[in-house]
């Protein structure tokens, strides 16, 4: 579940501010369910009697006697729950103790009770600089550019002046500091490992509580304490907010072990105590921990700002932590000191809605993370890297600029506060929206549109536009075209107005220009928004009448969001929201050029273990990434776009795609099974349709997944994986009519293939291939058979539960493996060992002149995740042959080409695999499964889903500006954000201080920009206005013309002096009176 951002560095530093040597820390985590242990939430908060007899009753009900409730020795003791800890004494299947209990009306659900572990190792410092110099870097040990630079061999390490960030200083804190606002009055809580009493650095520590099991409440390894003082330190290496008041949370043992009870009733304890901010410089990837996640839900919905480390496991994609993944959490990642990200700070896009939809973007912003100074154990400043850094920045920043509009505390929410951040937030160059989120804190600008701030709702990103690169990365990289499947952009509604709000109008598409109705846009949205916040999901395509066009389409989207009234109005408060789209369009590429990725295929952890592609991989064991082409798979994305192809996403099964419209269907790694519907149109589709398959694999076999399972030792648990590195028994199924088929002989070891260097990690071997295909050979080591000789693991002593911090080799964690990786790294590296040629390589021409079919046996070369060597020039080579009609030269100089097309027996399952569980396509069939006499598993399909049918809205007028008639109408504070932070791109962060304190209307600058909309030759209906205009003032000209030709007639005749007339009536009168001419 949670996770200690990983792989922070710590450099020690004296109190005079030199380097002293000192020691560097790596951290890495684990987590387990309790065995036998459930969470029950409750639907409200009720005394511990109370809570006893509700699931009593549920489980008596059942027939369910043996049970018992985890006693909770805290604070919270003498305070209603809305939790308890279930124990039961019979195994019981998480889902049908789930459904027992949900059956009583007072119990909202049920989830398993987790065990949180991070590992604290310890080296000496020369050792990692030995190890940097030879570039041997493990995933918690690389670091950000700038500390490599620092510690390069051209640079002395011996008392040298380390570069270190004050960040107070830095984000110009002390402007607010001198005017009187330094935090005071703000409750801070500290979720950590505690701190150390009496530091000097804290004068303002308002409590200090342990949810521990642990009787001192001390922080003997420093995380805490620097945390604390990067927020609130009071002395030399000063916080931002000095004066705010620190509440410390210590819910992790000095052995580095937390429970998701211990963070339940902490969170509640914080509730009780009307904390304001709420600092976690944790996470991990677990996001289906959903009791944890619902606390984080009711901690927003009380007014709590939270925010949380996004994790320290860059540079690759899809490696977001949760919590800082929530839309209602403020994530934040780590920039160097040179204003780029930092290597380790993790990037989005969130997984959880893959695979049929698409991550939201994430982090919401980012700040100092590298070389930053702050609070040591006893005395003195030290200096930290990592992302569990960033997070106080923000957090101090936050309480910070809570202190500064105390009087306008009403307007204070997470959701406010979050629009605030990334409203002001500067864009750094060179980095994309999953990289950066809105770009870097700027404190002083946030104080300002605080100061500005009016509720209202806004959106994340703020606009769309697939022309901008590299901000709009992955979308700016491929156009649209009509055909290709729908692109989605997940975009967050953050509801400043309340805490609850709902969207009362449809979403509405209103393009600016003709060509603007190529685009056909549907909408899948949440219609209620809590807390503060919601989602709005977009899917893009192009109409049928864009086939052949070039060119750029832009809009709007709009849509009203409604939020209950405040306190003193009657009426309530909305907000209409506008979207801007720009998007690129080509006439429809040619099908060659067409590239399916399947995605529905992919599974990985959360919920399960899927173990690593690389047996070698220790401190990285769990496939988190999501297996995206946007993710873990990015690079090979780029090559791909690079080489003119076009590369689709599939997040349905087989029979939701049309294959006359593609050339290669890519399939990697696929931990999922197959529905029966899905083999048959897929090979309909190659025969018939001429579509080409391309295979990359990976390991698989049953008694090395039972060898490499995890040992917990606290609850003497076996943690086993639910399938290899890649579900082979499930890939032969569909690659059976092909007469193709993969062994579990797990292969590793370098080859060349042509004129390039090739590492195959944890691979597979062919073992069914046609006679008519053409098959690659190459000498590998068997490693399956290295991991099965070796002894059992000798760390599975009791005695080794707990951590010695003070020891400074590396040690073995309470998580184990049955058998040590770097056994299987040593084993597998010496020379010498015995290997064999087996077939690692296949191409086929499929029956009947359809499509090719290309399969390899290993994905890691591919995957970006542990890179050693790329093979990206393999698949373009594959590609080559698939789209063609010719063999690549890099094949035709291979020598060996053996035939195996005996059939083999198929792969059998692991029978303790909970793969049923969480697959889409089968479940477990208890009556076949009990007539089994081996003790496998019997899986049944589950009910055949159909293919999503996406409602395009029909185009609405075009959207001409701010609907000014509607008095709800509030400035968006979101919708120059784009125009501020390209402009300061260019200047420095002080350019915007020197107006800080000007009254400028934002209505002035809506209006303004307003204006500067409709007078766009863009909008279609200026040109007839302004022959509309032109007209009434060519009738005003011609008006103004005779009133001015008759009043001077009038003038005339009433000044020019008049004579008697020829019949003697009238007399004559002199023109001249008082001395003045009247006028002629």
């Amino acid at each position: 579940m949670l996770q200690i951002a990983k792989g922070f560095e710590i450099v020690q530093e004296s109190c005079n501010n030199t380097y002293d040597g000192g020691e560097t820390f790596s951290i890495q985590y684990e987590t387990t369910k309790l065995h036998n242990e459930y969470i029950v939430q409750f639907t409200g908060y009720y005394l511990e009697t109370t809570r006893f007899n509700y699931i009593k009753k549920a489980l008596n009900r059942n027939g369910i006697k043996k049970f018992e409730i985890v006693k909770r020795h805290n604070i919270m003791e003498q305070y209603p729950s809305d939790f308890d800890i279930l124990r039961l004494e019979i195994e019981q299947e998480e889902e049908e103790i789930s459904n027992v209990l949900k059956k009583h009306p007072l119990i909202r659900a049920v989830g398993s009770h987790r065990k949180i572990i991070r590992y604290l190792n310890q080296y000496d410092d020369d050792l990692l600089y030995k190890k940097r110099q030879r570039k041997v870097f493990s995933t918690e040990q690389q670091q950000d550019n700038e500390l490599n630079d620092i510690r390069s061999p051209k640079r002395k390490l011996q008392r040298s002046s380390p570069v270190y960030v004050r960040v107070a200083e830095t984000l110009q804190a002390p402007k607010l500091w001198r005017m009187g606002h330094k935090g005071a009055g703000i409750r801070v809580a500290i979720f950590d490992t505690g701190i150390q009493n009496a530091h000097p650095h804290f004068p303002n520590i308002e409590e200090i509580t342990n949810w521990t099991d642990e009787k001192s409440d001390s922080d003997t390894i420093g995380h805490g304490l620097f945390v604390a003082g990067v927020i609130g330190s009071n002395k030399e290496c000063l916080g931002i907010a000095p004066d705010a008041e620190l509440h410390i949370f210590k819910v992790f043992t000095n052995n580095q072990i937390s429970y998701t009870s211990w963070f339940l009733d902490a969170f509640n304890y914080a509730i009780v105590k009307k904390v304001h901010v709420l600092n976690l410089s944790i996470g991990g990837p677990d996001f289906m921990d959903q009791p944890f996640i619902d606390k984080v839900w009711d901690l927003t919905s009380n007014n709590i700002i939270m925010v949380s480390a996004i994790g320290n496991d860059g540079p690759i994609y899809g490696t977001l932590n949760n919590p800082a993944d929530q839309m209602d959490v403020i994530g934040v990642g780590s920039m160097t000191i040179e204003d780029s990200i930092s290597r380790f700070s993790s990037r989005g896009m969130t997984t959880w809605e893959l695979p049929s939809g698409y991550g939201r973007m994430k982090p919401d912003l980012i700040t100092h993370g590298s070389l930053v100074r702050g609070s040591n154990l006893g005395s003195g400043c030290k200096v930290l890297s990592g992302t569990s850094v960033a997070s106080p920045v923000v957090t101090g920043a936050v309480a910070l600029l809570a202190s500064a509009i105390k009087h306008r505390s009403n307007i204070v929410n997470p959701a406010s506060m979050k629009q605030a951040l990334i409203a002001s937030a500067q864009r750094i160059k060179h980095a994309n929206m999953f990289e950066q989120g809105h770009g870097k804190l700027n404190l002083l600008r946030a104080f300002k549109v605080l100061n500005n701030y009016v509720p209202q709702a806004s959106l994340s990103p703020s606009y769309i536009d697939f022309t901008e690169c590299p901000y709009m990365w992955p979308y700016c990289t491929q156009p649209l075209y009509y055909s290709c499947m729908p692109t989605i952009v997940n975009v967050t509604i953050i509801n400043g107005m309340d805490v609850v709000g709902e969207i009362i109008s449809k979403p509405q598409w209103h393009p600016q220009e003709a060509n603007g109705r190529y685009l056909q846009l549907a909408f899948n949205y949440s219609q209620k928004l809590w807390p503060y916040s919601g989602y709005l999901a977009i899917y893009i395509s192009v109409h049928r009448n864009g086939s052949d066009w070039d060119g750029i389409v832009q809009g709007h989207i709009t849509f009203t969001v409604e939020s209950p009234p405040k306190d003193s109005e009657s009426l309530p408060q909305r907000t209409d929201l506008v979207l801007p789209v720009k998007v690129r369009i080509i006439p429809t590429p040619s099908r060659k050029h067409r590239i399916i990725w399947d995605q529905y295929h992919s599974l990985g952890y959360p919920p399960g273990y899927f173990p690593r592609d690389d047996l070698k991989q220790k401190n990285d064991p769990l496939d988190w990434n999501a297996d995206h082409i946007h993710t873990n798979f990015k690079d090979l994305y780029l090559t791909l776009r690079s080489a003119g192809y076009f590369i689709e996403v599939l997040g349905q099964p087989y029979t939701c795609f049309d294959a006359s419209l593609y050339g290669t269907l890519l399939i990697v790694d696929p931990e999922e099974e197959f529905f029966t519907d899905e083999i048959n149109k897929l090979y309909d589709d190659v025969v018939n349709k001429s579509l080409s398959l391309i295979v990359f694999a990976d390991w698989y076999n049953t008694s090395v997944m039972t060898r490499v399972q995890f040992f917990d030792e606290n609850t003497r648990q076996w943690w086993q994986p639910e399938t290899g590195g890649c579900n082979l028994p499930a890939l032969n199924n569909l690659l059976k009519m092909y007469n193709i088929a993969f062994g579990d002989t797990i292969l590793e070891g370098t080859f060349n293939l042509g004129e390039h260097s090739i590492y195959y990690a944890s691979g597979a071997q062919i073992v069914q291939f046609p006679n008519d295909g053409y098959l690659v050979y190459r000498k590998l080591g068997n490693q399956g058979e290295v991991i099965l000789n070796m002894p059992l693991s000798p760390h599975l002593h009791q005695q080794q539960r707990h951590l010695q911090i003070d020891d400074h080799d590396l040690r073995q964690p309470i998580f184990h493996h049955q058998i040590d990786i770097e056994d299987i790294q040593k084993a597998t590296d010496i020379k010498g060992t015995s290997k064999m040629s087996v077939p690692i390589l296949g191409l086929l021409q499929a029956p009947k002149n359809g499509g090719r079919i290309a399969v390899y046996g290993d994905s890691n070369c591919i995957d970006s995740t542990h890179l050693k060597i790329d093979c990206y020039w393999l698949l373009l080579a594959l590609l080559e042959f698939t789209n063609s009609n010719r063999v690549p030269k890099l094949f035709l100089q291979l020598d060996e080409n053996k035939q195996i097309d005996s059939p083999q027996p198929p792969l059998t399952r692991l029978n303790t695999s909970r793969l049923h569980k969480f697959s889409r396509v089968v479940m477990l069939d208890e009556q076949q499964t009990n007539k089994m006499s081996d003790g496998q598993l019997a899986y049944k399909e589950r009910t055949f889903p159909t293919c999503e049918v996406y409602q395009f809205v029909e185009p609405s007028l075009p959207y001409i500006g701010t609907m000014l008639a509607n008095k709800y109408i509030i400035f968006d504070i979101m919708r120059y954000h784009r125009l501020l932070s390209i402009n300061d791109e260019t200047g420095t962060s002080d350019s915007y201080n020197n107006d800080l304190f000007d009254d400028h209307d934002p209505h002035t600058i809506r209006d303004y920009h307003s204006l500067k909309q409709f007078f766009s030759f863009q909008n279609p209906i200026m040109i007839p206005s302004l022959f509309a205009i032109i007209s009434v003032l060519f009738v005003c000209l011609l008006l103004f013309s005779k009133l001015f030709r008759l009043r001077n007639r009038k003038i005339l005749r009433k000044n020019v002096q008049p004579f008697q007339q020829k019949k003697g009536r009238l007399t004559t009168t002199s023109v001249w009176k008082n001395g003045k001419n009247s006028g002629v």
